[in-house]
């Protein structure tokens, strides 16, 4: 083989090693793994490594020009696993809400110490009753500060709740929905069908998520 030709044929292998690399990271990138509990549980990375005094999660959102959820599970809630390992595993919608969001996980059946806004001190499991918490995944969403609470107690503290798995696009829809406090213009049902209405009309597939 000629040095010319040996070359080429070098320079076209590397560049094919290198669309082949490119390929493999670009779909690494597509999902994001999470991180396993006991139980069949689940959680995130970037969720709260929190010391369960829920009034200083909140302030500390808050500090970080960010939004403060709460997000229930259980063993082996099937749900649970499918929003890790299909909602969040979607980097787009990762990213969204990490960046935007302080997300304490707690079980609903738990026996953690928790202290809530009130001040209250019970168990995950009694919180989750206080709340009306009776399936998973839930997730509540509380006001951007402790100005906005109004002396409320228990679930008249949240200004919209996630009541059960949702499919990718109304997922994150619901995280638009309350880091844009539409919460306090209109439903969610009205916000998710002018955004559906916006996709289908540009063409975009709200299962595409």
């Amino acid at each position: 083989m000629r040095p010319n030709t040996w070359i080429a044929a070098t320079a076209l292998t590397l560049m094919l090693a290198g669309g082949i690399l490119a390929t493999t990271l670009a779909a690494e990138r597509q999902r994001i793994e999470p991180l396993p509990l006991e139980g069949d549980r689940f959680t995130q990375a970037w969720f709260l490594n929190s010391f369960l005094i829920l009034g200083e999660d909140l302030a500390a959102a808050t500090a970080e020009g960010k939004r403060f959820a709460i997000f229930w599970d259980q063993r082996g809630c099937p749900y649970c696993m499918e929003t890790h390992r299909v909602n969040l595993a979607e980097p787009d919608v990762n990213d969204y809400i990490r960046q935007r969001f302080n997300i304490v996980q707690l079980d609903m059946f738990g026996a953690r110490s928790v202290t809530d806004i009130d001040g209250e001190v019970l168990t995950e499991k009694e919180l989750a009753r206080k709340y009306g918490i009776t399936y998973t995944p839930t997730i509540q969403f509380f006001p951007e500060s402790h100005d906005k609470l109004g002396g409320k107690k228990g679930r008249g503290l949240e200004v919209a709740r996630m009541p059960g798995y949702f499919r990718p696009f109304h997922f994150l829809t619901m995280f638009e929905y309350v880091h844009e406090r539409a919460y306090e213009r209109e439903t969610f049902q009205r916000y998710v069908r002018a955004k559906s209405d916006r996709f289908k009309a540009e063409g975009k597939d709200v299962n595409g998520l």
